[in-house]
């Protein structure tokens, strides 16, 4: 049987990109997520995070865990990727209604055109 591995490194990369989308700084992070700055510092060196700092900070970024196992069982495939991808667009907050039809009909046309490649 294959062991799962989390990819600390990416998922540390995933919540820097946050950061930076929302303008604020680790110490925000850090307060915002209810986690210390010095376990985002060890973070930041390539230290895992124990499970409840996991989950808070996934929780706070909006992020899957399970983007960031590798290996193990094979994951299951969504029998409509395109469905899935634009229910998250329609379930984003920030996104008015009318932003949000458009971005899904962008993602919809895009993969019409390139699924062939």
């Amino acid at each position: 049987m294959q062991k799962g591995q989390f990819d600390a490194d990416a998922f540390f990369d995933a919540l820097e990109k946050t950061r930076i989308n929302k303008k604020i700084t680790w110490k925000k992070v850090a307060d915002d997520a209810g986690v210390s700055a010095s376990t985002l510092t060890r973070m930041a060196q390539g230290k895992r995070p124990d499970v409840d700092t996991l989950a808070a900070l996934a929780a706070w970024a909006g992020l899957r865990v399970d983007n960031f196992i590798q290996g193990g069982e094979p994951e299951k495939k969504p029998e409509n990727v395109i469905e899935e991808v634009a229910a998250l667009f329609r379930a984003d907050p920030s996104l008015s209604p009318d932003a949000k039809s458009a971005i899904e009909a962008i993602v919809r046309t895009a993969h019409e055109k390139l699924k062939a490649y």
